[in-house]
């Protein structure tokens, strides 16, 4: 006789069966039928889905963003056009637009902003690989990089800023001393998180490795880069920042373009909105570059990042 459905769980040591009656199959029917059954009925059943978290969504969070930075440029023109702030001291989001219209149709402004990122990038990548490079080689001779540890100290607190009189002066105006001054500014930051990072891999895996036969070449290889490229790539992103510092400061002292020069220039001649074109021009530019580099970590290291 068919019987109604029911489950029975039984635990017998450490194995634990499940018998599954359906009223649809005899109890004499083959394991298969009632096997092939019950996935059907799961099948079946209807899916819970996951209740809506407004606030894990991508969509509404930009839409967040823009809803505050909408705000914040209307009331601005509102205060400038009540009186509330000097536009000429402050400037307005309308005046902001027409000098970027301005710029934009004259091409200084892209114009200056190539220069400024061609000078950035170039200088963030010298910078940051060599410094990594010679980072992870201190691995290989740890007597030397005892000996110029206190130097790698000293160079990294000091504001590399106070290098660019003399950069320019061996260096020229030109695009040259900015890309040297990025690379001042990388390259120690590179550096000490590289070698760092080989402070911090356990010695018991080096020694595993040694007890087996392996060269120092090949720990160098296998063990030490992978494991110090976490440390790499947060120095990346750190290096971003410090060398379009760099650059901007270089162009502030002595340039012929740039958004710096653009920014200094505009200052000097109180033209306050195209001072705000290329302020926000230089958001956009770092904000860009770190995007690229955090999708450079994904590729390089997805379990690294969340």
């Amino acid at each position: 006789m068919p019987s109604g459905p029911t489950s029975t769980f039984r635990l017998d040591g450490d194995s634990m069966s499940i018998a599954t009656h359906s009223a649809a199959i005899p109890a004499s029917a083959s394991p298969t039928k009632a096997v092939a059954s019950t996935a059907a009925a799961v099948k079946a059943a209807p899916r819970k889905r996951k209740p809506f978290q407004w606030k894990n969504s991508f969509w509404i969070a930009n839409l967040l963003r823009i809803a505050m930075i909408a705000a914040v440029l209307a009331a601005w023109q509102i205060a400038a056009d009540q009186g509330a702030i000097n536009p000429f001291l402050m400037g307005s989001p309308a005046g902001i637009y027409k000098e970027a219209l301005r710029l934009v149709e004259t091409g200084q402004l892209w114009q200056d902003t190539f220069a400024t990122v061609h000078a950035t990038i170039i200088g963030f990548l010298v910078g940051s690989l060599s410094g990594a490079f010679f980072g992870l080689l201190l691995w290989c001779f740890p007597y030397v990089a005892r000996i110029l540890d206190p130097f790698f100290v000293a160079l990294n607190g000091l504001p590399k800023i106070a290098l660019a009189p003399m950069i320019i002066i061996w260096f020229g105006s030109g695009m040259l001393s900015k890309v040297a001054l990025a690379f001042v500014a990388t390259f120690i930051v590179s550096l000490l998180s590289a070698y760092q990072g080989t402070h911090q891999i356990d010695s018991s895996l080096v020694n595993l490795m040694r007890s087996l036969g392996a060269t120092k070449r090949l720990i160098f290889l296998k063990l030490v880069i992978p494991a110090t490229l976490p440390w790499i790539i947060a120095s990346f992103r750190l290096n971003i920042g410090f060398a379009l510092i760099a650059e901007i400061g270089g162009e502030f002292i002595a340039s012929d373009r740039g958004l710096g020069r653009m920014i200094f220039v505009s200052g000097n001649l109180f033209n306050l909105n195209a001072v705000w074109v290329g302020i926000m021009m230089l958001m956009a530019v770092a904000v860009t570059l770190y995007a690229i580099v955090s999708r450079v970590e994904k590729n390089i290291l997805p379990w690294n990042s969340k």
